[in-house]
């Protein structure tokens, strides 16, 4: 009668026959080791898909303010005889836009290049080769890791 006993508590509730648990109360150091590494594979992926998305919405926004840069840029050529500003100064004291905005990670962006025919802004992106510029004077050489607008007329 005691050997039914001792059959009963070696078996695994999961594999008929399975021998690995005394009483089924515990894990193994093995199935604890795969949990773990398979917990690490998946925060590793979790947070390279989480940092290249972050990325992402930094370079919208960066594509967005320049936008909205030179929507307001063409405001002021529209406004004043049909000339860009000379410098930053004339444009934000226009009433057009209040401050020049600043790079989603807190610096200002660049200074515009400043002409009274035309003008051009640029931002770097974080993602290299997704601009449509080579450098901050609206240049298309490669590699394209900048974001400008220039004057539309």
């Amino acid at each position: 009668m005691k050997a039914k006993n001792n059959k009963k508590l070696n078996k695994s509730p999961f594999v008929k026959g399975d021998v690995r648990r005394t009483g089924g109360l515990a894990f193994t150091l093995f199935e604890l080791l795969v949990s773990i590494s398979i917990i690490g594979i998946l925060i590793a992926v979790a947070s390279m898909s989480y940092g290249s998305a972050q990325k992402k919405a930094r370079d919208t926004r960066r594509v967005e303010d320049m936008n909205a840069i030179q929507k307001a840029l063409e405001m002021y050529y529209s406004q004043n005889d049909y000339s860009y500003p000379t410098n930053q100064a004339l444009f934000i004291g226009s009433s057009l836009i209040e401050s020049w905005p600043k790079d989603p990670k807190g610096t200002p962006y660049p200074t515009p290049v400043w002409g009274a025919s035309n003008y051009c802004a640029c931002t770097q992106l974080d993602n290299p080769g997704t601009g449509n510029a080579g450098n901050l004077n609206c240049t298309t050489t490669p590699p394209l890791n900048y974001y400008c607008v220039k004057n539309q007329q």
